[in-house]
């Protein structure tokens, strides 16, 4: 994902008016126009801001009141074109961009396929994508969803290829992916569904060594009384030493145990 994208920045402008300053909007064109609570000058004559541009170009949007909105209509742009709004504004004062997730993009792919190998190859092909978002692959395992991988999007509205190697665990597995805006609107796949070959991992907890060892590597959480993560990762054993004494869930695998570190 593009840092810049859908970023406010701040940065300081010499031109018209002296010690003045600029706010940059920087994103992709959804259709949608930008909205300014303006205000007086700190002169108390005229506005704070003086002038828009738009992708260098001076727009022509009246800018004298306390309020106005950006025309990004009258630009010709297309879904997905860069944009870079640049309000350039006096010294003392500062106006606020009310809507700057307006150039950021949404999450509208179509899934046009999916489905995975028993090895976990998961592959994907989408259209009508609008925005580079990346697009996050989770597993069902542990009575959740959990996010084990990210694959960039694209963000083109033709059809596009993606796939992504997921590591089974034993029994069924599901998987999907997700795309989230950056206001937290989530779209997701519907799921795909395969029978593993893969051998049920076992533990075993030693107490005199503060040690939990796995048959083999795998993904694993520890969970106190209270829900909360104490311990993540992917290894063959796990150090519990630190923990406190107390009744910890452990879930690995397609499994969710419980163990006592006393």
């Amino acid at each position: 994902m593009k840092k810049h994208l859908g970023l406010l920045l701040i940065a300081l402008f010499i031109g018209s008016y002296a010690f003045s300053g600029v706010i940059v909007v920087q994103g992709k064109y959804q259709l949608r126009n930008l909205f300014i609570l303006n205000g007086k000058s700190a002169t108390g004559v005229g506005y704070c801001v003086f002038e828009i541009t738009v992708n260098g170009d001076i727009s022509a949007d009246e800018v004298n009141s306390d309020a106005f909105e950006i025309d990004l209509t009258q630009y010709g742009f297309d879904m997905g074109d860069d944009v870079e709004v640049q309000i350039k504004f006096k010294d003392g004062c500062e106006p606020k961009v009310l809507n700057p997730e307006a150039l950021e993009p949404k999450p509208t792919f179509e899934v046009q396929q999916i489905s995975c190998s028993t090895d976990g190859m998961l592959k994907w092909t989408t259209a009508n994508e609008q925005g580079e978002l990346p697009f996050v692959v989770q597993q069902f395992k542990w009575n959740k969803w959990v996010t084990i991988g990210e694959v960039q999007g694209l963000g083109t509205s033709n059809v596009n290829e993606y796939q992504f190697q997921a590591v089974p665990i034993s029994g069924t597995n599901k998987l999907r992916v997700i795309q989230k805006s950056f206001g937290g609107k989530v779209r997701a796949s519907e799921a795909v569904t395969f029978e593993s070959t893969a051998s049920p991992i076992s533990y075993t907890y030693d107490k005199k060594k503060n040690r939990i060892k796995f048959s083999e590597k795998t993904s694993f959480e520890i969970y106190n009384k209270y829900g909360q993560i104490t311990k993540k990762g992917f290894d063959s054993e796990v150090n519990v030493s630190n923990l406190r004494k107390s009744t910890y869930y452990l879930t690995f695998d397609s499994s969710i145990e419980e163990f006592t570190k006393k």
